[in-house]
């Protein structure tokens, strides 16, 4: 079913990419250079705010400006070798203004105080890692995001609930997936059916989230969809509640935003290596710095070679991953950077579907091992092949405007064969096991490939009216997805859940048999404006936006009978905080989100319209100034609409979209670099989940805890004895999930509690020939906790068992 990328590229699609692009042919201005860097400025004498306003925008940095403070003040000529602040100071010679930083990071002017005297300013003001929404994070605490605005701001200041995983969080949690990066953050759940090499099962707020990669939304199918690789990542951001006001088709629990790695002007090349339970084998390798000495080129590389077992027997988890990137500093207003992806999958389904006999429900036979593999492996595999190819562009038009772009195509295809034993039936003989451990089996065939175009363009205007000071953002984003699905349903032989026969002979059944054989093509063109405004320490956000969606799907396996979705749909969002000088920012927001149908769920007969959210949220965040400590907390009421409900009147099901679903809910983090030693993440969730319409009327939703909580610690010696030397552990606890719509005791899984460790040592610590080096092992589930993760009343998913994983790496 794969096509060649130049078909897919057909004429049509081109002429839309250009027209998005050429008129404006310009992007994401990701803080062209960042606030440390030292680069030369040759600005003459102008009015104030206009220079203070290039220098800040230039270099990512929050510059709060008052009007009335340099109203007719013309600014100093700005010549020479700078950093940002050094820049802005000499622009303020001769002013009466000085710069002033708050406990939140961001700059503001004030008069100099009578009697002060103002000393002369050097050249170059010491130079400090200044980060920005896309940069990377020094530590555990990142103090910027894009998540939500698709701006640079405070994360302090962002009205919303934001999580972020830094690098170094990944790294010394030693993630391999999704899952493992979110474990530790608030309002999520991860791995809600065990471990998966195919995919991610993640829910925020009680949804699945889209996820997002450098401003684009990745593809989303049945099966082909991308697991994303964390070592390619700089960052991820999760973002709890709808977004659609800035996002467009996005669900109401929330969306990750992440970061890829970018190539670097400061040299740097690491190569790791891993060892590890179940056979686990991996190299991680990343480099980046200049191509010529000017530095006008960039290059960036990383990837993974994977080849691993897994828990479950005869099923393999291999990887081969690469991600090359190329940034083009056109000019100091201009910079192109190519961010390209490479990955090969082979592995299968180590979730495994268990019959509830003989794990939820005690049998003669005993209990099925986790390790059993109850398929076959002459039979199954999961082959899946994904690339990408795509950039960011940005360019500043002058002091006031910037543009952005980002563009990607994605393609991804996936042959899938899998044998699962047949589901607890009890109403129907002979589809249970029996005391001996003898049950049927079916077969899954699965051919499905995806491609995706998908280009986001945006204005971006920093200026004031009054006293009012604008982030103002406009923008345009299009996509095009096409997704051919083609799913069999066959048998298998009879297996005993203890004693598995490999080998026995199995056909796959004829494409004439297939349940699920369509081809779905969706077109989305979206219309968005925000305006981020501060008076003072007030700060108001005000966005809406209009999405036009256009789906079709051609049923090959229904005499080709086609059905044709077109939607409309409006959201808004809307959010007020106050910034008080001692690092407290209150906040209210309200926000709201729409999903269309798509992918298996339509029909040739059916019209299903979008399903609607809407939230309210108030929290607060504090961050104690001088410190690299945040702390959030919120509440929020969370409600989804046109949700498919079945409600049974005189025993006949009818089935409507009249749900309506309830979420409310108190969320608490804290991160902090304590100190240069000691790095804390603290989380609790409290949720509760009610279905308003329908048969289960008052029920739970499915896979939703009400309760969590977690800590991981990290310490670190860097003198005395135990210098170099550190030690990591983490505790998480879920509580109990309903995996089936009627909260039924076999849909039950009762609440966890596992634990994680770490330790870890720096070579270059013991000598000096060994400067880079280090070593690293991490366990997880570390006392090998025995638990189900997730029954559905049909079957039940264990959770993982310990995992110790051994690294040595080497940075230079």
């Amino acid at each position: 079913m794969s096509r060649s990328l130049d078909t897919l590229l057909r004429p049509s699609l081109l002429a839309v990419a250009i027209a998005l692009c050429a008129p404006l042919a310009s992007s994401q201005l990701i803080a062209a250079e960042q606030a440390s860097s030292v680069r030369a400025y040759n600005l003459p004498a102008a009015p104030l705010a206009s220079t203070l306003n290039q220098i800040a925008s230039l270099a990512g940095l929050a510059l709060s400006l008052n009007p009335s403070l340099a109203a007719g003040k013309t600014s100093a000529p700005v010549n020479g070798q700078f950093d940002a602040t050094g820049a802005l100071r000499e622009a303020l010679r001769g002013t009466g203004l000085q710069l002033e930083q708050s406990s939140t990071g961001t700059y503001s002017l004030v008069a100099v105080p009578d009697g002060v005297m103002a000393l002369p300013e050097t050249a170059v003001i010491g130079v400090e890692n200044a980060e920005t929404a896309w940069s990377p994070v020094e530590g555990y605490v990142a103090t910027r995001t894009a998540a939500g605005t698709k701006t640079d701001t405070a994360l302090v200041e962002a009205p919303r609930s934001i999580s972020v995983a830094t690098r170094q969080q990944m790294d010394d949690r030693s993630v391999h997936s999704l899952d493992d990066a979110v474990r530790y953050m608030p309002g999520i759940t991860a791995s809600s059916f065990g471990s998966d090499t195919r995919a991610d099962w993640l829910r925020v707020r009680g949804f699945e989230p889209t996820q997002f990669l450098d401003g684009l939304p990745l593809p989303k199918g049945v099966y082909a969809n991308p697991k994303q690789e964390t070592w390619n990542l700089d960052r991820l951001a999760l973002l709890r509640g709808p977004a659609s006001s800035v996002y467009g088709q996005t669900p109401p629990g929330g969306l990750l935003d992440m970061v890829s790695r970018r190539p670097s002007d400061v040299a740097s090349n690491e190569i790791q290596v891993q060892y590890g339970s179940d056979n686990h084998r991996q190299i991680n390798f990343a480099s980046t710095g200049k191509i010529d000495d000017a530095g006008q080129f960039l290059y960036g590389v990383s990837g993974v070679i994977r080849d691993s077992g897994t828990q479950i027997d005869h099923i393999d988890d291999k990887r081969y991953n690469i991600a090359p990137s190329l940034t083009w500093n056109i000019d100091e207003d201009t910079k192109l950077t190519l961010l390209t992806q490479f990955t090969r999958d082979d592995t299968g389904i180590t979730s495994q579907f268990h019959s509830i006999q003989g794990t939820k429900i005690d049998m003669p036979f005993g209990d099925i091992s986790h390790h059993k593999n109850l398929g076959d492996p002459n039979y199954e595999y999961y082959d899946r092949t994904n690339y990408s190819l795509g950039y960011a562009f940005e360019h500043r038009l002058n002091d006031v405007w910037q543009f952005k772009q980002n563009l990607r195509y994605t393609k991804s295809d996936l042959s899938f064969q899998a044998i699962t034993v047949n589901s607890y039936s009890p109403q129907f003989a002979g589809f249970s096991v029996d005391d001996q451990g003898n049950t049927g089996r079916g077969t899954t065939n699965v051919d499905e490939d995806i491609s995706q175009f998908a280009v986001d363009n945006n204005f971006q205007g920093d200026f004031a009216t009054g006293d009012i000071r604008h982030t103002l953002l406009i923008g345009l984003d299009h996509q095009r997805n096409n997704t051919n699905y083609l799913s069999i349903f066959g048998t298998a032989p009879d297996v005993n859940v203890n004693n598995p026969v490999y080998g026995l002979p199995i056909t796959r059944p004829d494409r004439s048999t297939a349940f699920y054989d369509y081809d779905q093509k969706t077109r989305q063109t979206g219309v968005y404006v925000q305006d981020q405004m501060a008076l003072d320490q007030w700060r108001l956000t005000l966005g809406g936006r209009e999405d036009w969606v256009h789906t079709g799907t051609k049923f090959f396996n229904k005499g080709d009978a086609t059905n044709t979705e077109r939607d409309k749909a409006f959201s808004g969002n809307a959010a007020i905080s106050y910034v008080f000088d001692s690092g407290f920012v209150p906040y209210l927001s309200y926000a709201e989100s729409f999903q269309p149908t798509s992918n298996a769920t339509a029909s040739p007969t059916d019209s299903f319209k979008p399903t609607e959210g809407k939230q309210w949220e108030l929290g607060v965040k504090y961050q104690p100034p001088g410190s690299k400590t945040l702390l959030s907390a919120a509440v929020y009421d969370l409600t989804q609409k046109n949700v498919a409900v079945t409600t049974t009147v005189g025993n006949v099901p009818i089935t409507s979209q009249s749900g309506e679903v309830k979420v409310k809910g108190l969320e608490l983090e804290a991160v902090s670099d304590v100190t240069d030693n000691l790095k804390v993440i603290a989380a609790y969730t409290l949720a509760k989940s009610e279905v308003q319409k329908g048969d289960f009327k008052g029920n739970r939703l499915q896979l939703m805890p009400n309760q969590q909580a977690s800590l991981w610690t990290d310490y670190t010696w860097h003198t005395g004895v135990l210098d170099g030397f550190g030690i990591g552990g983490g505790v998480r606890y879920t509580g109990n999930t309903y995996g089936d719509q009627g909260n039924t005791w076999l849909g039950k899984a009762d609440a966890y509690t596992v634990f994680d460790a770490a330790v870890h040592y720096d070579l270059g610590r013991l000598d000096n020939s060994l400067k880079g080096a280090s070593l690293a092992l991490n366990a997880t589930n570390l006392f090998d906790k025995d638990y189900i993760s997730t029954c559905d009343s049909f079957y039940c998913y264990y959770g993982d068992q310990r995992s110790v994983v051994a690294s040595a790496t080497y940075k230079w």
